[in-house]
């Protein structure tokens, strides 16, 4: 009897200080959650802070409309501040508009975007450049000694693709210039491909930045054009949970490009959900649509 007390009190004291040790390990953990959750709430805070920086330096969402009556601009974030971004500018008769695609999305998206809308920013209004492979050319030298690249650097690869043209009111005549993204032009039905220099801006090509190649294309009234960044070609979804790759997206453009602008970017908003289903969106995207009128 005495043994068995002895064993029990035993028992006792170590189920006692096995509980103390779970509830100092409980009390721990709810103070590591906490602190956690309180970083989490300042990273968040600090990241939503810096989309209102963002915002207020990308143009308003009715700047492209205001210079291109036939127009929309569908563009949805990945995260909170957007790697990818659309550009308007008017020079006299000329409107100049671009689709960029900054490497990666999210905070280092964010801050590649800033980067490079302050150089079109410079190159277009302090400069005066309006021809757009002057403009990539300009980028290009800015995001190198901005990011003080060097050749060996290189392979960071800390840069964008982009899309950009420089369209004449009046003669219609339209300027393309773009670093691996293209030019969709859809004429009477038919679409033609103009494809941008195969390297993005701000990156090192051999030895030596290489320039950017200038198409020149005579547009006609009803000619509908897309410039576009990857972000929709490449999102995961469907029956079979993958990629909508551009011959997917040259579809819903071939079925949707003579319908009113405004109705074309509703279109493309009810198609990608319907395409993403459950599955989380990839990538940052942008898709600006012009019509010639």
């Amino acid at each position: 009897t005495v043994r068995l007390t002895a064993d029990k009190i035993a028992l006792e004291r170590i189920v006692a200080e096995r509980t103390d040790q779970i509830q100092q390990q409980k009390v721990e953990i709810e103070k590591s959650r906490d602190e956690i959750a309180r970083y989490a709430k300042d990273i968040t805070d600090s990241i939503k802070y810096a989309q209102r920086i963002q915002s207020a330096i990308f143009p308003e969402w009715d700047r492209a409309s205001d210079l291109l009556p036939e127009s929309f601009v569908f563009f949805r974030s990945k995260d909170i501040v957007s790697g990818d971004f659309f550009f308007t500018e008017k020079v006299g008769d000329l409107v100049i508009f671009a689709a960029v695609d900054c490497t990666g999305h999210g905070v280092p998206g964010g801050f590649m975007s800033i980067v490079a809308n302050n150089l079109l920013v410079q190159a277009v209004r302090q400069i005066g450049l309006t021809k757009p492979s002057d403009v990539l050319d300009f980028i290009n030298e800015g995001i190198t000694n901005t990011l003080h690249q060097t050749y060996e650097e290189s392979s960071v690869k800390d840069g964008l693709d982009i899309a950009l043209c420089t369209l004449n009111l009046k003669t219609k005549n339209l300027q393309f210039a773009g670093a691996y993204n293209p030019l969709y032009l859809f004429r009477n039905g038919k679409l033609q491909i103009f494809r941008g220099d195969r390297f993005p801006v701000g990156a090192f090509v051999g030895e030596e930045i290489r320039s950017f190649a200038n198409l020149e294309i005579d547009l006609q009234s009803g000619d509908v054009i897309y410039i576009f960044s990857d972000g929709y070609s490449d999102q995961f979804g469907g029956p079979r949970g993958k990629k909508l790759k551009l011959v997917g997206f040259r579809e819903i453009l071939e079925e949707i490009h003579v319908m009113p602008m405004q109705q074309q970017e509703e279109e493309l908003a009810q198609r990608l959900n319907k395409w993403m289903g459950n599955i989380e969106q990839v990538d940052d995207i942008v898709v600006m649509g012009v019509r010639v009128t």
